[in-house]
Formats: structure tokens, sequence, C-alpha cells
């Protein structure tokens, strides 16, 4: 391999950036649109955290009046015409979003779909292909309809599992000639530390709380290989993945005690991508649940399920890495709801995450010698602070040196052999964040007027990032 070649990546990458509806649309009742899971968290460090219980849901439902960043959010969902004009200036090939479930079945039972919810998508969808911008969509992100929490008791209830499957065939059938790139579940291990938004779980004092959240992974996990099996009868030309928050989980020592933690550590992900690529519940798993008097309600031809239809390809987000200590006393380094102890050879971003861009390479490798299939980085970025400068210059060199060093990684873990799809950075555009619902916690390469308090003329202005990302992209990363 000459050396021109050695820097760039294989022919037919994907390049593009990475969003969620609920965290860039706005509108967030318009046009018959359903309140969702999101819709009613408040912009708060412990949004995730907060809610936990039913009457903590009642609560925030009947307490909407203040305000919420991601009720606008963006406004996505009038602007996205200007907005994937400046993806295809940047020269993406793919861009990564969600659909709204309760867009497209606003109460999540309902037997019809809403068919303006339907035709959002369908305006979307068309806008990115006039670019010849393959969509990249995943089929429930953090917002399932508040419907299923309030009536059913969210993913708890085996009566999910066909909703979801109505869900996703009524979307199917609606894109199969414009989407072809599939993902079942967002950060589907997310379940495990933060049920409600995973899954739109809340528990009541004295429940068994262990119990109902693995029946609820139990039901996510029958809802994806039904979601596979649609997808391929109904798009045979369609990839569809599953979707993990993946980081490194380092011993802090040598001490073989760190060393079983840390493999405890990833086990807890890995768990959710053995199930849904393997096709079976891992031994590590039965032990812990039967140690530990999990309760798991299996129907007769689950395991059939789980086992006949795997996905094509594990899509991850990488933001960081952790590192863990049998003892307590250890400093604390903050994270994306993964949070482990302090690593000193590592620095930290603003929300105190921790820059580890070889731990790409060493999680690429780890799941492609765990399973041989494609991966995609479906999220990867660095939040900040930005400041706008005199004229409108927004001068982000630590955004572009994180994302370098990251691409440089995973361009080493392609030498290395890993099969990699693709490259979507979390938040092309500045975004409601997730994790706290701030507006000054920025992704993007094009930014967005607007602040906490929803000040701003929404104007987008595009960053330094912007330009550099334009030239990796042309040059398929020769420019590195």
């Amino acid at each position: 391999m000459d050396s021109l070649k050695s820097k760039r990546f294989p022919k037919g990458f994907l390049w593009g950036g990475a969003l969620a509806a609920n965290q860039i649309e706005g509108a967030y009742l318009e046009d018959n649109k359903g309140l969702s899971i999101a819709d009613i968290l408040p912009c708060s460090n412990d949004r995730f955290k907060n809610i936990y219980d039913h009457d903590s849901v009642v609560k925030a439902i009947n307490n909407l009046e203040g305000y919420y960043p991601s009720h606008e959010a963006i406004d996505f969902y009038h602007r996205y015409k200007e907005d994937i004009a400046l993806f295809n200036e940047m020269g993406f090939n793919c861009l990564r979003t969600s659909i709204a479930w309760s867009r497209i079945f606003p109460n999540g039972d309902e037997e019809e779909p809403n068919e303006e919810g339907l035709k959002f998508y369908d305006g979307l969808f068309d806008e990115l292909l006039k670019y010849n911008i393959e969509p990249i969509v995943t089929i429930s992100h953090y917002e399932m309809p508040l419907g299923l929490v309030e009536k059913y008791g969210g993913w708890r209830d085996r009566r999910l599992v066909d909703f979801y499957e109505r869900y996703a065939r009524v979307i199917f059938e609606r894109y199969k000639d414009k989407v072809k790139y599939w993902m079942t579940f967002n950060e589907i291990n997310i379940m495990l530390v933060a049920p409600f938004i995973g899954g739109g779980i809340t528990t009541e004092e004295g429940e068994d709380k262990e119990s109902i959240v693995f029946q609820a992974i139990h039901h996510q996990f029958v809802a994806s290989s039904l979601a596979v099996k649609a997808c391929h009868e109904i798009i045979p030309d369609a990839k569809i993945g599953c979707m993990i928050a993946k980081s490194a989980i380092y011993p802090y020592t040598c001490n073989p005690e760190d060393v079983l933690l840390a493999q405890q550590g990833e086990r807890a992900t890995l768990f959710f991508s053995d199930v849904q690529v393997r096709g079976y519940y891992p031994s590590y798993i039965k032990r812990f649940i039967k140690e530990n008097n999990i309760v798991i309600n299996m129907e007769n031809g689950d395991e059939d399920i789980l086992r006949q239809y795997t996905v094509d390809y594990i899509g991850f987000s990488y933001y960081m890495s952790t590192a863990v200590s049998k003892e307590e006393s250890k400093d604390k380094s903050s994270g994306n709801l993964f949070s482990g102890v302090k690593n000193p050879y590592l620095k930290s971003s603003d929300w105190g995450w921790q820059i580890d861009s070889k731990g790409l390479r060493y999680v690429l490798n780890q799941l492609y010698d765990r399973y041989q299939k494609p991966l995609f980085i479906v999220e990867n970025g660095l939040g900040a602070v930005d400041v706008v400068e005199e004229g409108n210059v927004i001068n982000d060199d630590y955004r572009v040196d994180y994302l370098r060093d990251h691409l440089t990684e995973a361009r080493k873990a392609i030498e290395d052999g890993v099969d990699l799809m693709g490259y979507t950075s979390w938040g092309p555009i500045d975004l409601v964040s997730a994790g706290t619902g701030e507006m000054k916690k920025r992704y993007g390469y094009i930014y967005v007027d607007k602040d906490n308090q929803g000040n701003g003329t929404l104007n987008r202005i595009r960053k330094k990032s912007f330009y550099w990302y334009k030239d990796i992209i042309e040059s398929n990363g020769e420019k590195l």
C-alpha cells in the first residue's frame, strides 16, 4: 500500500454527522405530534436521574409551563432544508437522524399512523437524497411516546413489542425507497443506568426494580429482532444494526481485582451487543440473573426470534474512556451517564469527560475481534463552550484537535483489519444536550444562535471546524 492510499479511508466510506429528533426538531406538539418522554425532561444536570417513580412523571407532565429548550430546540422541523444545504456544503454523503415515534403514533398504541408526521419525514429524506446524502435512521432514540409510559408502564409491558413492530413496519413500508440504513434502538444499554429515558421505566417503592429493568430489556431485544425481520422482508437491500453506548474501561492498577472489575464493566455493555449480534444470552449474564434472583418472563419462541434475526452491523457511540478501581477513595470522573475513576494520563473536557482517542482504536478492535461484523462509529464528538468573536468567527481548534485525534485512531484500526463502515460525528450542528438539556454545551460544526434561556435569533454560523471537516471528507481522510 502506498503512502497516499494508507492515509485515505476505504472507498465508499460513509462520512457525515449524527442527530436525534428530540434534540433538534422542536415543534414538539405540531402536526398532531404526541408528547414524548424527552418532552418532559427539564434542563438540568440531573435530568436523566431525577425521574424514577410514577409520581415524578406525573409531576413533570403537570409542570410544563416553564422553559424547555427541547420544545423549540433549533427549529430543525422548519429549517431542515437550510441545514441540509450546509451539510451538503461540507460534503456529507450520509446523515444519521431519528424518527420521532410520537410523530407517527402520537400515543404509541393507535391502529393507524399520523399522516402529517409521515409527510414530514418524506420531505426530510427527499431533501437529503436530493444532495445524495444517505439517511441513516434510528427507529427509537430517547423519544418514545409518553402515552406508552402512562398507560402501560413503558417497556416493562410485553404489549410494547407489538406497538414497536407496528411502528417499524409502517416506516419501513413508507420509506423503503428512501432509507437503506437503519438502527433499532439508540444506546440500548442505557437501560441499565437510565431506565426512564431508555425505556420509559418508572418504579414504585417495594417493586423489584432489577427484574423490571431486565424484563424491559428482554422486550426490547425481541422487538429489535422483529424489526430486523421486518426490515429484511420489506427492504431486502437494507442494512439494519444495533446501537450501543461504548467506552473503553481500564483497570486503574494491575491488581487482579481491578482487572476483573474492568471486565465486569465491559460486559455490562457487551451483553447488549452479544444478544443482538450473536443471538443469545451469554453465560455470564445468565449467572448474574440467577445469583441476583432476577425474574425474566420469556414467551415460547423468544429465543428462536433472537437467534434467527440478528443485526447486520454494530453502531456505537464513543466519547471517552473510564477507569475502575476496588478502592472507593479514588477521584471520580464525569461521563455521559457512565463514570469511573479519574485516569491521571488523560485530559478532560469542559464537562469532565476524559478524552481518550486511543481508546477508540481499542474499542474498534475489541468489537471486531469479538463479532467480525461491520462497525459504524455513529456518535463521537466534543461538547464545549464556544465563543463567537468579532465578525462571527468561532475558533474551535479544541474540537478540531479532538476529532482529528479520534479519526486518526479510527484509521489505524482500519489498518489493523477492522471493517469500519463510516463515521458520523455527534451534533454536526449545535443542538440541545441529551444529558443536561442545555444549549451552551455545543458539539456542532455549525453554531446556532440560541442560549439556555431561549434567547437568540437561531441564525446558523459556520465554525472553524466546518471548513476542517469539509477538507477531511473531500480528501477521504487524507488531510488528517
